[in-house]
């Protein structure tokens, strides 16, 4: 299934690499995204990427700061997120689409999700 890791306890301007490993499904089938889910928020759209690099998309408002990435070897996508700001902490999940969405309700497979907690 999917497996993120990588969260914690991070300072405010600091950098976080979350990880998504695909365990147990075939690479190929699904498209990877990340989502986010702060407390008393609805989970919002990251970022995904595709079977090809090419097809990446980010949905988040200032997507500079996040950078998503896969390695096929590994079978594991990235995000990394930096210039971590307070209102960055949330369950950070990944999720196993058919297509490149924000749209979490499209999502066929969820990850665990990962805290990731930024202090002021």
């Amino acid at each position: 299934q999917l497996q993120a890791s990588g969260g914690g306890l991070v300072k405010t301007g600091g950098s976080v690499k979350l990880s998504c490993a695909v365990r147990g499904m075939i690479w190929d089938d699904y498209v990877i995204g990340w989502f986010r889910q702060a407390p008393g928020k609805q989970r919002e759209g990251i970022s995904c990427m595709g079977v090809d690099s090419w097809n990446t998309e980010y949905y988040i408002s200032d997507k500079e700061r996040f950078i998503i990435a896969r390695d096929d070897a590994k079978m594991t996508v990235y995000l990394h997120v930096n210039s971590l700001k307070p209102e960055d902490t949330a369950v950070y999940y990944c999720a196993g689409l058919i297509r490149c969405t924000s749209n979490s309700a499209e999502a066929r497979k969820w990850g665990r999700g990962t805290l990731v907690t930024v202090s002021s």
